[in-house]
């Protein structure tokens, strides 16, 4: 199994209380330590405004990030999950992504979806479109993406989006162009689309429903002639990890504190349940029995987020000595 680990970057209110102008060596500092460990990537989130509620709390820029990212480590590839492909033009996303494969030495990952966060959309002038026209949006979106990392240009007369002989120049460092992450679940269409063209998928990573969405994904390689096997099935996972099951809910509990003074109890409570009973939160032998169950299902890629890293390292450290060892 390969391991990936979310940099705090402000969305999930995981830089409160520290100062805009050191959040970006918070930052930095947590990226060069995962390419100093066992990590094979480091992620961020593609979002603009914080959950579980739009705050003025800090989000930092995803692609900003990576370009940063790619000049202050020299290893870990440099993912995002997962990028929304409405909101930037393909063409100059795939440009931006392009660019910051020669910074990185040709580490960078592309996760691509749909979107979802409606308040951000409607924020930044976005619209709301329906859920079949982003997805519309997403394939075609891929379709240049794929033209572009290979050729060096793209030209697409979509339904969505229009390119004529877009140059995309200096290609991607990476032979046959930035590696694809198709994340979401849909059944009908996100895994289609993952099915047609994704190196990698990116779905719910609970045991009984990463088990059902493999199948669905195995079932539309077949429909289309695709390689099920090629493509590597990931997860995402909060951690809440400690020695004992009292350490564990110590950690939730500064969760919850830290999250109350921002966007009050009913939601920092509901934030929780992203956490209670969930494969990656209890001691180190607990998670590694759930987590080695996940990957005799298929799972081959971890991807862990570590709510209070900015802050407090005790945890990652534990994850990284008493976990990771064990499945890899």
């Amino acid at each position: 199994m390969r391991f990936g680990f979310f940099v705090p970057q402000g969305w999930r209110l995981d830089l409160v209380g520290i100062d805009p102008a050191d959040q970006w060596q918070v930052m930095r500092d947590l990226a060069v330590r995962a390419d100093n460990g066992p990590w094979d990537s480091i992620w961020v989130y593609d979002h603009f405004h914080t959950v579980p509620e739009p705050t003025d709390e800090a989000t930092h820029e995803a692609w900003s990030l990576m370009a940063a990212f790619a000049a202050v480590t020299d290893r870990v590839r440099l993912g995002q999950m997962c990028t929304a492909m409405s909101y930037r033009n393909p063409a100059y996303l795939a440009k931006v992504a392009a660019t910051t494969d020669l910074i990185s030495g040709g580490r960078v990952e592309m996760g691509i979806g749909g979107g979802w966060y409606e308040h951000e959309w409607r924020a930044y002038g976005y619209g709301f479109p329906s859920a079949g026209e982003r997805l519309g949006r997403l394939d075609e979106g891929v379709q240049i993406f794929k033209q572009a990392w290979t050729t060096g240009s793209a030209t697409l007369d979509g339904k969505h989006y229009q390119v004529d002989g877009a140059i995309v120049r200096p290609l991607p460092l990476q032979d046959g162009g930035i590696p694809l992450w198709i994340a979401g679940g849909g059944e009908k269409v996100t895994l289609k689309i993952a099915a047609k063209y994704a190196q990698y998928t990116n779905f719910d990573g609970t045991p009984e429903v990463f088990a059902h969405k493999s199948e669905v994904l195995r079932r539309h390689c077949a429909e289309l002639g695709t390689d099920f096997d090629a493509i590597t099935r990931s997860a995402n996972y909060n951690v809440a990890i400690g020695r004992t099951e009292a350490e564990v809910q110590d950690r939730l509990d500064a969760l919850r504190s830290r999250l109350e003074p921002v966007v009050g109890a009913e939601k920092a409570e509901a934030s929780l349940s992203a956490f209670r009973g969930l494969p990656a939160v209890g001691t180190p032998e607990q998670i590694v029995e759930n987590l080695t169950a996940l990957k005799k299902q298929g799972l081959e890629y971890a991807i862990f987020y570590v709510p209070e890293a900015a802050y407090d390292t005790s945890g990652l450290e534990l994850l990284e000595k008493e976990v990771l060892p064990h499945l890899m």
